[in-house]
């Protein structure tokens, strides 16, 4: 991953660590000009080379500005496009309809793509300071060697020395970057889940237990971040007077050989003034191990999840342009006889007895990972046959408890792909409009996340509009008036029948509500796994009893 980013961003890279290095090239220079001004204008007294050398001083700095600005700007627009490509990624494999196999948690998945992600493309900052601190303390090497050969040797010798020495400790940083960043994921993660189920733990009464549970995984994070902290600290503490020790030696050092006479007073204030700047290149040298140490932690953690294999591989047909003959579906039990169809144009209530068999026949529609036993048609091909990229149009399962993200009332609507004729038909159909009447901007009304900002008919009313905008062949709908009042509830079985039907499309309605099983053109009953029972709400409730009981209760 990390030479990934480095070869994806290679020019501005390339291009902002010559102007970094430039930078450290111009602040090498500024003690040396200094130190020529004192011995050619001030120990001469020349008013014309004091003008001369102070004009090239400024025009050094200005120099100085320029390029850090532009090379600043070059790497911090290759961060934000890194971190922006690997975020896109992410969220790409993570909505995967294949799925994928991992470890990682909700909360996990959302650390990674956000924090990890970031911190996974600041290497692109950590490189160019290391160019930049090498041709730095190169460059004061060479310098000093110039102007004495053993305080050129000091440096060229004596930092490599200690940097080796400090790079040892690189490992056991990274292993503990990594468990602290791990540690705070499985915390986020947890956090995230029970933020999500806050409104069932208030009604179980759980929310003390719950908060045990987060206050435990707090701990821990804490602690891996107190333990990777402590080890940070310290190799940052020892780089610190590492650069400290190494720029006093050589100050001294210089002040020696001035005393001896070998050093001019310009001489002895460009050396003390190099001594001084080179602590900061030796020091972003020697820390530049814990930073590439967290890069690598998160760029693992990225990799983990842009490697993990899908679930489900994606078997498209052997004619590339087939699609389903017809909105059809048929549903097959484990010995592959058919269990209940529906037919183009038709709509089907599903009433099962045990709510458990709903589910088990909404996650065999949905394709979902659990092995049911069942397997689907849709238009007479196989639903795992079908491309991913086309199954959306084929068959939409919408789920009991759809959710609403983030945005307007619109977004939500939009992200169907309907045109505004289809929305406004689905609007009317699941009595939706009134939700947008409710508020002065209308469709472009905040929505915050999972919908909270609606109520729950509301919520219901706009992901059922959702479905019916997307307007595939084949809807399969789980008790979508639950939320909403017996006149709604009649106004929505009516909209739903007359929409789709209208179309020739085939809709299936998992529900109990008599308004859907009367709108149906068939109801089937389903219990233990089993059809027990077919036909029209009206005949089922003259002639089963059992049919009845399970309506009325």
């Amino acid at each position: 991953m990390l030479r990934r980013a480095v070869a994806r961003q290679r020019t501005r890279l390339a291009g902002g660590s010559v102007l970094i290095a430039a930078h450290q090239l111009c602040e090498v220079a500024v003690p040396i000009l200094i130190g020529v001004i004192v011995d050619r204008a001030v120990a001469t007294g020349s008013i014309t080379a004091m003008a001369t050398w102070i004009c090239a001083l400024a025009a050094l700095f200005v120099v100085l500005t320029v390029v850090y600005r532009f090379g600043a700007r070059m790497l911090m627009a290759a961060i934000a496009e890194e971190g922006h490509l690997l975020r896109v990624e992410l969220c790409r494999r993570i909505l995967d309809p294949r799925g994928m196999v991992t470890t990682y948690q909700a909360g996990e998945l959302l650390s990674i793509s956000s924090t990890d992600a970031e911190e996974t493309a600041y290497l692109l900052d950590y490189v160019p300071r290391m160019v930049g601190a090498a041709v730095a303390t190169v460059a004061c090497g060479a310098v000093l060697l110039h102007i004495d050969a053993p305080l050129g040797v000091m440096v060229l010798v004596g930092v490599p020395v200690v940097m080796i020495g400090l790079q040892l400790t690189a490992p056991v940083i990274a292993r503990r970057v990594e468990e602290q960043q791990s540690q705070i994921g499985r915390a986020t993660a947890l956090a995230t889940d029970l933020i999500s189920g806050q409104r069932p733990l208030q009604g179980i009464g759980a929310q003390r237990h719950a908060a045990d549970r987060y206050r435990v995984a707090s701990r821990r994070s804490l602690a891996a971040t107190l333990h990777a902290s402590r080890m940070e600290s310290a190799h940052a503490g020892a780089a610190a007077a590492a650069g400290a020790l190494s720029a006093m030696a050589v100050a001294v050092a210089a002040a020696y050989f001035a005393l001896a006479g070998d050093l001019t007073l310009g001489q002895l204030i460009t050396v003390i003034g190099l001594a001084q700047f080179l602590a900061e290149p030796f020091t972003v040298l020697a820390t530049l191990p814990s930073s590439v140490a967290e890069a690598r932690a998160s760029a693992n953690r990225v990799a983990d999840v842009l490697s993990a294999p899908a679930r489900r591989s994606d078997h498209p047909v052997s004619n590339a342009s087939a699609a389903p003959s017809a909105p059809s579906l048929d549903v097959l039990d484990a010995s592959g006889h058919l269990m209940f169809c529906a037919h183009p144009g038709e709509m089907v209530a599903v009433l099962t007895a045990d709510p458990r068999d709903a589910t088990t026949l909404m996650e065999a529609l949905a394709d979902r990972d659990r092995d049911t036993g069942l397997s689907v048609r849709v238009g007479g091909l196989a639903l795992r046959d079908i491309p991913y990229g086309r199954r959306r149009q084929a068959l939409i399962v919408e789920a009991h408890r759809g959710d609403l993200f983030s945005g307007t009332l619109e977004s939500n609507l939009s992200m169907s792909g309907a045109e505004s004729d289809a929305i406004a038909a689905a609007l009317i159909a699941s009595c939706a409009l009134d939700v947008v009447e409710q508020h002065a901007d209308g469709l472009e009304h905040r929505v915050i996340e999972r919908g909270a900002s609606l109520s729950g008919g509301q919520r219901q009313r706009w992901t059922l509009a959702r479905a019916l905008a997307a307007d595939p062949h084949v809807l399969v709908l789980h008790d979508p008036t639950t939320a909403v009042d017996a006149v709604t509830e009649q106004a929505i079985a009516e909209g739903i029948r007359g929409l789709r039907v209208a179309r020739g499309r085939t809709t299936i309605v998992f529900t109990s509500s008599p308004a859907l099983l009367a709108a149906a053109d068939r109801v089937i009953v389903v219990d233990d796994g089993r059809v027990r029972g077919e036909g029209t709400h009206d005949d089922l409730v003259t002639s089963d009893d059992g049919y009845r009981e399970l309506v009325q209760r």
